[in-house]
C-alpha cells in the first residue's frame, strides 16, 4: 500500500509499505480522509523517531474485520481515534482519562496518511466509532480534534454567557469559537497573525477580532466595557500568546492552555496578582475521551457545528507534503484533509 512517509516538515515522500496483517479482535479500515494535526508539523516533538507515518484524525470504511469482533461489519464507515485510555486506573475513574498512562502508548498502525490502517482491540473497543449516513468522511475525521476542544471547555469550567478570547485562529482556535458559540458564550473575540483566519473567525461566531500584533488586553478591554476575558483560550504556541493570554483574563477567570510551546520555553508568572488577589484559574487539556468523541460526533450528526466550513485544502496522498507546506505557512488555509484513496 501507499503511505506518506514523514522525515521532516519539507521532506515526506510516497512510499510502499505492506498492508497490516489484522489479529482476530482488530480491524483493518480503508482510510478516506485524513486531517493534518498543528501536532503533526512540530518538528521538535519528532525528533528522534523519523521516519514514520504521520495522521490521528482520520475516517474510513472497514475492510477486513478480525474474527472475534461482533460489533462492527465489512463496509461500516467509522471514525477512529488513535489514543484510548484503559477506563480502569485512577485517572480514567476520577475522570481524567486523557492523562491515562495507556492513552499516551496507544496508536493504530501505521498512521492516518496511508492507504490502509490497523486498528488495535482496545482501539476497536473504546475508539472506533460508525458514522451516520448523514455524516462525510471528511466530516468524520473531525471527530477527534473536536473531542480535544470540547473537553477542553469542560476543563475550563466553560459557562453560558461568559466573555471568551481565543487567541490563535487557525483550526483549533475556529474549532472552540464554534463550541463555545454553540455553548452559549457571550462576547466571542479572537486573535491572530492572518487577516484570512480573521475573517474566518468572524464566519464562525466571533463577534470581534483582533490583530495579535495590536495591543490585545487593552483592545479586549474596550470591547467588553473594560473587564478582561472570563475565559481565555491559547490555541497558539508562541511565548507572546502566552503573554496576551496572562494580560488579558478578567479577574477570578480561567486561562486554558490548549497549545503547547517548545520545550525549552517559560514564562514568568505574577504568583501574588493571579493566584491571591485575583482568584485566576490556570489549566491545560490534552486529547479527548471517548465519550468527549461520542458527543463530538452527535454535534457533527445534528449539524450544531459545520466543521466542513473550515476545510480549505484536499490533496490526494502523493501531494502530502505540499499539505503540510500549507499548514506550517497557513497564508489562506485552515484545514488540510488528505485523501489516501486518490
Amino acid at each position: 500500500m501507499r503511505v506518506s512517509m514523514y522525515y521532516s516538515n519539507r521532506d515526506l515522500r510516497l512510499e510502499e509499505l505492506p498492508a497490516p496483517a489484522i489479529g482476530p479482535d482488530e480491524l483493518l479500515v480503508r482510510v478516506e480522509a485524513s486531517g493534518i494535526c498543528g501536532s503533526d508539523v512540530m518538528e521538535w516533538y519528532r525528533a528522534g523517531k523519523v521516519p514514520l507515518v504521520l495522521g490521528h484524525e482520520i475516517a474510513g470504511e472497514v475492510a477486513e474485520v478480525g474474527q472475534n469482533v461482533t460489533c462492527f461489519d465489512k463496509g461500516d464507515r467509522v471514525a477512529v481515534t488513535h489514543h484510548v485510555p484503559c477506563m480502569t486506573c485512577h485517572y480514567c475513574v476520577s475522570g481524567h482519562e486523557t492523562v491515562c498512562d495507556t492513552l499516551r502508548t496507544t496508536s493504530f498502525d501505521p498512521g492516518g496518511f496511508s492507504e490502509y490502517v490497523r486498528i488495535p482491540a482496545i482501539n476497536v473497543d473504546r475508539g472506533t466509532f460508525k458514522l451516520p449516513d448523514s455524516v462525510t468522511y471528511e466530516e468524520g475525521s473531525f471527530v477527534e480534534p473536536l473531542a480535544c476542544v470540547l473537553r477542553g471547555q469542560r476543563q475550563a469550567n466553560f459557562t453560558p454567557g461568559c466573555s471568551v478570547m481565543v487567541i490563535g485562529s487557525g483550526i483549533s482556535g475556529l474549532l472552540h469559537v464554534l463550541v463555545a458559540r454553540a455553548l452559549g458564550a457571550g462576547r466571542i473575540v479572537a486573535t491572530d497573525v492572518i487577516d484570512f483566519r480573521l475573517e474566518k473567525a468572524k464566519q464562525f461566531g466571533a463577534e470581534e477580532t483582533i490583530l495579535a500584533t495590536d495591543d490585545v488586553p487593552s483592545r479586549f478591554r474596550q470591547l467588553n466595557e473594560g473587564r478582561g476575558a472570563d475565559l481565555v483560550i491559547v490555541c497558539a504556541g508562541a511565548p507572546q500568546a502566552v503573554e496576551q493570554a496572562l494580560q488579558s483574563v478578567a479577574r477570578s477567570g480561567t486561562i486554558l492552555f490548549f497549545a503547547t510551546t517548545r520545550p525549552e520555553i517559560s514564562i514568568p508568572l505574577p504568583v501574588n496578582e493571579f493566584f491571591w488577589r485575583n482568584e485566576v484559574t490556570l489549566t491545560s487539556s490534552y486529547a479527548g475521551s471517548p465519550s468527549d468523541c461520542r458527543l463530538a460526533l452527535e454535534l457533527i450528526r445534528t449539524g450544531r457545528l459545520p466543521v466542513a466550513e473550515a476545510i480549505t485544502h484536499r490533496l490526494p496522498l502523493a501531494e502530502t507534503g505540499r499539505g503540510f507546506d500549507l499548514v506550517v505557512n497557513p497564508q489562506e488555509s485552515i484545514k488540510v484533509i488528505i485523501q489516501p484513496q486518490k
